[in-house]
């Protein structure tokens, strides 16, 4: 039996006026999960414990049976294992995103955060601005790291763990309050500003008509994680497929493979059937038992405030990722289960995560059921199927 998880990063919403009350998942066309949910079972499901943030951290850790109580130790630090980071015990790591904020404003406080993406910035553009912010900034004790578009890292040495706001959950925002309390973290804040707002490829992507990364935001600090391995948890070699540096960090801390997909950028144009098509090589031409495809698109498009383009996400979700995963083991002739789900909803009402259950659905290839479901949050909901605690889901794929 082959194992696959399909998360589509934010793809839960609440229904909306602009879709005659439905959901971007209920709206959107996905005859594939359609198809697999009236053949399988859905349900909902609680990835984030409560009282804890419901980022994509907790809720992803959660998702591969690992209960963020016991193992969550901050965002950043799983994205430093992706960048290779070798963190001491002692150092603290932050998320540092390269951002858009409002202008007009004399004094920095005083900005608005209008972009926590800067438009989705590429890598490129980015690692060249990180190392201007290095050239002005770095030390023996705050050091610069690149990852991918507009995540990075600030590795801070013997640092302490600050409670740090997430740029996509003050959208729109007076950054003022939100700023960090340490001073030297906020004075390093206000001088990318100086860096990054004059800098050339910020002016070539304002002629562009794009959004500038023109300021460093920290957050999501935390210490060195202590992962166990993924194949001695569940007694599956696993495998990665994401572009994004926090799901690539967890399969480094547990020990799975991470599988490179060329053009995968966490954007809403990546490379879908590449994502598909390792998925399906990794579960039949290399004999790994599992394998868990990471989407971000549909999250990125909450954080954004669009309908249309969510939609679109789930849509390509739909038809370019499971459908040729699907299709892919049946012409292998692998027996497969396939769990499709978010990690959390990201409602673009709000432009931010919520804790909300989310709906899952469940098909196992040798035992086809005759049901009239879709698969959305109403019928999720209406099927009366819930997991209360979302590190069990795991358990309940694979049978254990």
């Amino acid at each position: 039996m082959k194992y696959i998880i399909v998360l589509g990063d934010g793809m839960a919403d609440r229904p909306l006026e602009e879709l005659q009350g439905m959901t971007p998942l209920e709206y959107a066309k996905t005859p594939n999960m359609d198809q697999l949910a009236a053949a399988g079972e859905i349900g909902t499901v609680h990835t984030i414990p409560d009282g804890m943030s419901p980022g994509s951290d907790t809720a992803n850790l959660s998702v591969l049976g690992y209960d963020p109580k016991v193992y969550y130790s901050g965002r950043s630090p799983l994205e430093a294992l992706s960048i290779g980071v070798d963190m001491k015990g002692t150092d603290v790591s932050l998320r540092c995103n390269l951002v858009t904020l409002s202008e007009e404003e004399e004094r920095y406080e005083d900005k608005k955060i209008l972009d926590h993406s800067s438009g989705e910035i590429s890598t490129e553009d980015a690692a060249v601005l990180i190392e201007a912010v290095k050239k002005e900034l770095e030390t023996e004790i705050y050091k610069f790291y690149v990852g991918t578009s507009y995540r990075h890292l600030l590795i801070w040495e013997k640092g302490q763990v600050q409670e740090l706001t997430p740029p996509h959950d003050v959208l729109g925002q007076t950054i003022s309050q939100y700023l960090p309390q340490d001073v030297l973290l906020r004075e390093m804040m206000k001088k990318s500003y100086q860096i990054l707002s004059e800098h050339p490829i910020n002016k070539e992507r304002k002629q562009k008509g794009l959004n500038p990364a023109n300021s460093c935001w920290f957050w999501g600090a935390g210490t060195r994680p202590a992962l166990s391995s993924f194949q001695e948890k569940t007694g599956l070699r696993g495998a990665m497929v994401s572009a994004v540096d926090l799901l690539k960090g967890i399969a480094v801390g547990a020990s799975m493979k991470n599988i490179i997909v060329e053009g995968a950028n966490g954007g809403l144009h990546t490379n879908y059937e590449g994502k598909a098509q390792a998925a399906v090589d990794v579960l039949t031409k290399e004999g790994y038992d599992f394998v868990y495809v990471h989407v971000e698109a549909p999250d990125e498009m909450g954080h954004q405030g669009s309908v249309e383009r969510k939609v679109e996400a789930i849509q390509y979700l739909d038809q370019r990722v499971i459908a040729p995963i699907k299709a892919g083991l049946e012409q292998a002739e692998e027996d497969f289960r396939m769990l499709v789900m978010p990690d959390h909803p990201t409602p673009i009402s709000i432009r931010t995560h919520t804790s909300d259950d989310v709906p899952y659905l469940l098909y196992d290839s040798t035992k086809i059921e005759d049901r009239t479901w879709k698969y959305n949050e109403k019928e999720a909901q209406q099927s009366g199927n819930h997991i209360a605690k979302g590190c069990e889901m795991i358990d309940y794929l694979i049978q254990k």
